[in-house]
């Protein structure tokens, strides 16, 4: 019996370090774009302060390039979704 809990006990060990693990995971993935998105906008701002004329192109690009961004920390999530089990 008292084997049996210490396997049932192990089990859930097991299963909250997968939690924690996935959750350091994502958190780490998400340090990359969040990094990348502020680079994005920085540089975006600098070009419309420098060149107010072609502000509209340089917003259009700066959301692509956050979309594109954006979704390397989605991918990141997923994968550590799908991980956790």
């Amino acid at each position: 019996m008292l084997s049996l809990l210490a396997q049932t006990a192990t089990g859930e060990f097991l299963d909250g370090l997968k939690a924690i693990g996935a959750g350091l995971g994502y958190g780490l993935a998400a340090v990359g774009p969040g990094v990348g998105i502020g680079l994005v906008v920085g540089n975006a701002i600098s070009a419309m302060a420098r060149q107010p004329e072609s502000a509209g192109m340089v917003r259009t690009t700066m959301f692509l390039g956050i979309a594109f961004t954006e979704a390397l920390a989605l991918i990141g999530f997923v994968v550590f979704i799908l991980l956790l089990p």
